[in-house]
């Protein structure tokens, strides 16, 4: 077949699928907005040729807040649109369009190639109630008519109901949050884990700043973000912190992540200026930590992928907090590793963390109940080896990319095929 993969930042999540499918002898392009270097463009990337494209204007000054998101949308749908009459013009014809939707890109796709099947990857379906909107009560929502801006933001998703043949979605949650009828065409498999190389590794040594060697003899306790934001939990993390350096003198806190925004909003700037959201809870803390102690928290910033799997290796502990809201691959990652594990007791964590078998749930707003489940457990060896164990063996069964994942995604892209 010849296929079509369509995400702005390729691959994205289809790191594994997309190379897969090259293998089994498809013709497979990826469209993309990353640049690309000339070579890349030559050769391709693990057997699939990328094609490049760009947005031709910027967002309009002062538009309505309501539809500014759609209006980027658009004008990256029109961005790939005319990349693929270039791509039809060279002759390509893709028997099925495999995309992510999230940023309008595959908008108008089908009035290139009409009897293309287009499968989306459906990873959110926005609510103005009992998801991440209005989740936490110190961040309310400014305006009253954010229900509507939501709707709007909706836009998007409900014009690929009406032309997508199926769709995929990594955990059950995320699927339910899709309306019907479009909800019955969303088949559940996770972009898979690579259980085989995410292994537990006892001889694992870490150094920091070139001075300071961390080994499994260490107390480690990790935290990591994208970005450090509320919408993972950063702020109820920092403000445990306090009592768990009280309460663990030697232990150190390693906290990966940028200090930038991927999901919710940018601190109030008439409330904090120009703070970003890591500083502003680190400030808040700070006064309740002294030096020495402030001295064993390790902010890491953004690290190469090895190093974050060492520092999973590493962990005595490991926190994963976040709103009702996508799940992240670095939890199922740390499971993988065989992370004890403290997690908030939110509606998408509920698919791999099991209250005491896969990982220790706390409630997201319960400062105490946070800083107590951590101390708690690195004082229970025993316990951090069952969780490790059990995590370990749950991600194996459920998430693993070769043996799970992979081919139930290769199943997925057959039946879009035949459908």
């Amino acid at each position: 077949m010849n296929i079509l993969f369509i995400h702005q930042n390729f691959p994205g999540q289809f790191k594994f699928l997309a190379p897969a499918l090259a293998q089994q002898g498809h013709t497979v392009v990826a469209m993309t907005m990353q640049k690309i270097d000339p070579q890349a463009q030559r050769d391709g990337w693990q057997g699939v040729r990328l094609v490049p494209y760009a947005a031709s204007r910027g967002t309009t000054p002062n538009v309505h807040p309501w539809v500014s998101d759609f209006e980027t949308k658009t004008i990256r749908g029109e961005a790939c649109f005319r990349a693929a009459l270039q791509l039809q013009a060279q002759g390509f014809m893709p028997d099925i369009i495999v995309a992510h939707p999230g940023w309008g890109e595959s908008l108008f796709l089908k009035e290139v190639w009409p009897a293309a099947k287009l499968g989306i990857y459906c990873e959110f379906f926005y609510h103005p109630h009992g998801a991440d909107v209005g989740f936490d009560p110190e961040f309310p929502v400014p305006d009253v008519g954010d229900p509507c801006r939501l709707r709007l933001k909706n836009v998007n998703n409900l014009l690929h109901f009406g032309i997508a043949d199926a769709g995929i979605s990594p955990t059950h949650w995320q699927a339910s949050t899709f309306p019907e009828p479009f909800r019955s065409r969303i088949t559940v498999v996770h972009d898979g884990i690579d259980t085989q190389a995410l292994v537990p590794n006892p001889q694992i040594s870490l150094t920091l700043n070139s001075n300071l060697t961390l080994t499994r003899q260490d107390e480690v306790i990790t935290f990591v973000n994208r970005n450090l934001e509320p919408y993972r939990g950063y702020h109820s993390f920092m403000r445990a912190l306090p009592e768990i350096l009280q309460r663990r003198p030697n232990a150190r806190i390693l906290i990966v992540g940028g200090d930038g925004v991927s999901y919710g909003s940018a601190p109030d700037a008439a409330q904090y200026g120009s703070a970003r959201w890591k500083d502003v809870f680190a400030t808040e803390v700070r006064p309740r930590i002294s030096d020495a102690d402030w001295g064993r928290v390790h902010f890491l910033g953004h690290i190469a992928y090895r190093h974050f799997i060492a520092l999973l290796q590493l962990s005595t502990v490991h926190v994963y907090l976040t709103y009702p809201f996508v799940l992240s691959w670095s939890l199922l990652e740390a499971m993988s590793v065989g992370c004890a594990i403290v997690a908030s007791d939110t509606q998408p964590v509920h698919e791999a963390i099991a209250h005491d078998e896969t990982g220790r749930l706390v409630n997201f707003f319960d400062i105490p109940a946070l800083a107590d489940s951590v101390c708690t457990l690195l004082d229970d060896p025993t316990a951090r080896q069952r969780l490790g164990k059990n995590a370990r063996a749950f991600a194996q069964t459920h998430y693993d990319l070769q043996t799970v994942c992979l081919a139930q995604q290769l199943q997925w892209v057959q039946a879009l095929a035949n459908s």
